[in-house]
């Protein structure tokens, strides 16, 4: 995975009100650290950081943060966003490097058509959708596909069953379902006695209605 080059601007103001004129600007406020680096304060554009984290790999995009003086290979980590409009106000970069392994979550995506389980007029109900993967910051995958093409009412797709790449592990029980074969809803017959109480209540509601309505008309005549 290439990464992409940021600008981070040092010597941000702090305080919550250089914090909102900083947000006016265009800019949000991040810190970056890790590796044993002192927690460095910055600001980067945000709109660069949003079509940053709107590539393929997402929050898992690698980033070079150009700070003038020098640079840090990082990920974009505990990302805070305003309530209402769900803005990132805030973000920490976390300090990678390229031969050290880390921990990163990782959507997972189906594919195939699971025809039995749609001729049975079944569902496909996912039940898993990020695996928790380790792997090199250069090879951290954009998503794991899921092929439930094989897949069957009753049957299931495990983590044993998904195709990791090459250098990329996961520590999640490889028995944990991700997507299961639903059979079809089947109406009991509670619900149908249910139903059938129901319609019967409002036919003798309205039977009952028109007996006292005809009943008041007799009267007035």
């Amino acid at each position: 995975m290439a990464e992409v080059v940021l600008a981070a601007e040092v010597g941000r103001p702090t305080g919550s009100r250089a914090v909102r004129r900083l947000r006016r600007e265009g800019k949000i406020p991040a810190v970056i650290y890790g590796h044993g680096t002192d927690p460095l304060p910055v600001a980067v554009v945000a709109r660069e950081l949003r079509i940053a984290l709107n590539s393929e790999a997402g929050a898992n995009q690698l980033l070079s943060l150009d700070t003038g003086s020098g640079t840090y290979l990082a990920l974009a980590r505990e990302m805070q966003r305003h309530p209402v409009a769900q803005t990132v106000t805030h973000v920490d970069f976390i300090i990678v490097r390229r031969d050290e392994v880390i921990s990163a979550d990782v959507p997972i995506i189906l594919i195939g058509e699971a025809l039995e389980v749609h001729h049975g007029d079944g569902l496909v109900d996912q039940q898993m959708f990020t695996l928790a993967i380790n792997a090199l910051p250069t090879a951290i995958p954009s998503a794991i596909e899921a092929d439930v093409t094989d897949l069957t009412i009753g049957g299931q797709i495990r983590v044993s069953d998904l195709a990791l790449p090459a250098g990329v592990t996961t520590d999640i029980d490889p028995e944990t379902a991700v997507a299961i074969g639903q059979p079809p809803r089947v109406i009991t017959e509670e619900e149908t006695g249910e139903g059938a109480e129901s319609v019967e209540g409002a036919e003798a509601t309205a039977e009952s209605g028109g007996d006292a309505s005809a009943e008041a008309g007799s009267e007035e005549s």
